[in-house]
């Protein structure tokens, strides 16, 4: 027998969160989200000042170096599919903390380590705990804001990555160089946002929209309420709830492998492909060129000194590209954004590829850098979107895990190409992965620019409620 479509009436608290502008509730949870991202951000980054720093230490060779790069990622592969299946089944809030928690007692831990064994073996864990933090914020935070800045709400949240970023190029350039163990204290002080944790348990609010799905709906209302509340103190008036459609559940399934299926049901396996293909080859191309810049620099004939400050200006400018694109998601949509800064990202890579002197070498990097930076903050603010609510975590947690793959793959295969291709056949290599990622955005995506959660879900996903596939 078919399981039930189950027609939910979350149209009271997607009316009542739509028309709620922007105010300091959600300042609040920017900056939440956004200090979570940001200390992602530099446990990731800074693996790259360190890696030159532990090859020479260790005594490693190019595929130990590539499996210290890879060690966090293998770990996010498992904590973003974890994260994903547990913010659907048990709520967005409690994997956030959990999350918070792993990072940081791994993080200590690898700057305690004695040799590259336990190295890769705290990496590993802390990558768990990363991952399902940087999998969990986005679709968590983007249900509490209203489709008129849902765009750029979420690709300023991502946007703090960059943060993440310079804060690792400045430790790398200031500390790392301060004596053989000045990469255990850059490593001990990624952990310090342990502190958050505090904060986090007493301001951080479940989701409105899930607990409405979970049944809690006086829960929802208290959330909901304390948000017009804030809203009224900033001085706005709020206008009367708008009529919503009431929404079509996938059919109710409490297992994470139920879960997992309904990804690939008609009507959202495209969605599924689509976001997988993104993921897959940002991330590939990404850390192919994050994790290795510095070195590769180095064993082109820089000092680690000169190879850090060049890499301090490249992760500059992944300022301006994230918050440029967290603006265009906006203005051009969320599909047109990420295609674009994908296409000219990968221009960059062959600008890069083809670069000898050092001063085209960093610009190229920088522009790099903007724009792979930037299609994040797409990215970010799009995959949530296109998974209804029932499934928003999954969906986002498994598309950041197949993206992790690549993450994965790609320092090993640097590792690998680098002696048999030079710095051009690496870089050079990004730009088809590049371009793919562009086409499957463009040909397999959907329009989510000016529309609630509620409505790209009962107008794309109403097939895919159909209680006869399920039989």
């Amino acid at each position: 027998m078919a399981p039930a479509v189950i027609k939910v009436d979350a149209s009271d608290i997607s009316a009542r969160l739509e028309r709620i502008p922007f105010c300091s509730f959600h300042w609040n949870l920017l900056l939440m989200g956004g200090l979570g991202y940001t200390f992602d951000a530099l446990d990731n980054a800074v693996i790259a000042f360190v890696l030159p720093v532990l090859r020479s230490s260790w005594s490693l060779t190019d595929i130990q170096v590539g499996l210290l790069g890879s060690g966090n990622f293998i770990g996010y592969f498992f904590g973003a599919t974890l994260a994903g299946l547990a913010g659907d089944l048990k709520g967005r809030r409690p994997v956030m903390l959990w999350a918070l928690v792993i990072y940081c007692v791994a993080s200590l831990a690898s700057a305690l380590t004695g040799n590259w064994h336990m190295f890769v073996a705290c990496r590993v864990i802390g990558g768990v705990g990363a991952g399902a933090e940087a999998a969990i914020v986005a679709p968590f935070l983007s249900e509490f804001v209203s489709r008129s800045y849902r765009g750029r709400f979420a690709g300023s949240l991502a946007g703090f990555f960059s943060f993440g970023f310079v804060g690792a190029a400045l430790l790398g350039y200031f500390i790392v160089p301060l004596g053989p163990e000045g990469w255990r204290y850059v490593l001990a002080l990624t952990a310090a946002p342990i502190l958050m944790l505090l904060w986090w348990r007493r301001a951080l609010p479940e989701s409105p929209r899930w607990l409405q799905y979970a049944g809690r709906s006086e829960e929802a209302d208290r959330v909901v309420a304390r948000m017009e509340e804030s809203a009224r103190r900033s001085g706005y008036v709020l206008a009367e709830p708008a009529k919503q459609r009431a929404v079509a559940m996938l059919p109710s399934n409490r297992s994470a492998t139920g879960k997992m299926a309904m990804l690939w049901v008609p009507g959202l396996r495209k969605i599924t492909a689509m976001t997988w293909l993104t993921w897959l080859s940002i991330t590939f191309s990404y850390y192919a060129f994050f994790t290795w810049i510095p070195t590769l620099l180095v064993r082109s004939g820089m000092t680690i000194a000169r190879s850090f400050s060049y890499s301090l200006a490249i992760y500059i400018a992944t300022v301006p590209g994230y918050f440029s694109a967290a603006w265009l998601n906006e203005r051009i949509g969320r599909q047109a954004t990420i295609a674009s800064y994908m296409i000219l990202g990968g221009i960059s890579a062959i600008g890069l590829s083809l670069s000898h002197a050092d001063a085209s070498v960093v610009a190229a990097g920088c522009c790099l850098s903007f724009f792979m930076n930037g299609t994040y903050a797409g990215v970010y603010a799009y995959t949530p979107e296109v998974f209804p609510t029932e499934l928003r975590a999954t969906g986002t947690g498994m598309a950041s895990s197949i993206g992790r793959l690549g993450a994965i793959v790609s320092p090993i295969a640097v590792g690998w190409l680098y002696p048999r291709l030079g710095f051009a056949g690496v870089f050079g290599a990004t730009t088809l992965v590049l371009l793919m990622g562009a086409l499957a955005v463009m040909v397999l995506g959907i329009s989510t620019r000016g529309r609630s959660l509620e409505d790209i879900s009962s107008e794309e996903f109403s097939i895919a409620a159909d209680p006869t596939l399920y039989t």
